[in-house]
């Protein structure tokens, strides 16, 4: 009986030391900071200071995570030609800039496990420059049809939007579309409209861009958009 006592314990013992190996504790799956909002400056907003103060809402962490952010600063509004990129742990950086110039920035937030956060959308301004003087307008930005995006033939609805720091301008819009990259077909001259209707054949490759002018003489070209027709 003693025996059986005895080889009954050992083996609770060895079941019990089984589910301990065999149960090891799931890791803690890291998640992405939220994405941060944009506070200032404010979209096309003409800022008398070319010292230029930048501020955002702060990204929240799941995983409570430390949360650093990466602000990028550039002349074009597809951030290819970027003057400034910084990192930083605090929600708001100040930067010198150019006098004169339109200016497209953003930021996201990483955690330090380096899991990233999309960017915020894109926000412009305009720098004032050492007199009164008209201000260029932004460069266009796109609605429909999405960029590379497949669409039917027939009626196709192109639209985008525009903006300009001297609020009073009156902007108006040059529409160049064509199955080459660049388009060089003037479809529609000095429009107001921020749309324009093309009749697009099938099975075809189409390239349009928007040219923006203000009432006093400036003007922007937007970048290359495209989509095809089924």
């Amino acid at each position: 009986m003693k025996k059986f006592f005895y080889l009954a314990g050992l083996s609770l013992f060895l079941v019990a030391c089984g589910k301990n190996t065999d149960d090891p504790a799931q890791p803690e799956l890291n998640t992405a900071p939220s994405v941060p909002t944009i506070v200032a400056p404010a979209n096309a907003k003409l800022c008398v200071n070319n010292i230029v103060f930048f501020q955002w809402n702060a990204s929240t962490d799941a995983n409570k995570d430390v949360i650093s952010y990466q602000i990028q600063i550039a002349t074009d509004n597809q951030f290819a030609q970027i003057v400034k990129t910084q990192e930083a742990t605090v929600t708001d950086q100040t930067f010198t800039l150019e006098k004169n110039k339109a200016y497209y920035w953003r930021v996201k937030a990483t955690d330090n496990k380096n899991a990233s956060s999309a960017y915020s959308s894109v926000s412009t301004f305009y720098t004032e420059g050492n007199a009164k003087q008209n201000h260029l307008p932004f460069a266009p930005e796109l609605l429909l049809p999405a960029a590379n995006s497949v669409v039917s033939s027939g009626t196709v609805n192109l639209s985008w939007t525009a903006l300009d720091a001297d609020v009073n301008d009156r902007l108006s819009y040059d529409v160049y579309v064509g199955p080459t990259n660049p388009p060089t077909a003037l479809s529609a001259q000095n429009s107001d409209a921020a749309q324009f209707s093309l009749n697009a054949v099938a099975a075809t490759n189409y390239y349009w861009k928007v040219v923006v002018k203000d009432n006093n003489g400036g003007e922007t070209i937007g970048q290359v958009w495209n989509f095809k027709t089924n």
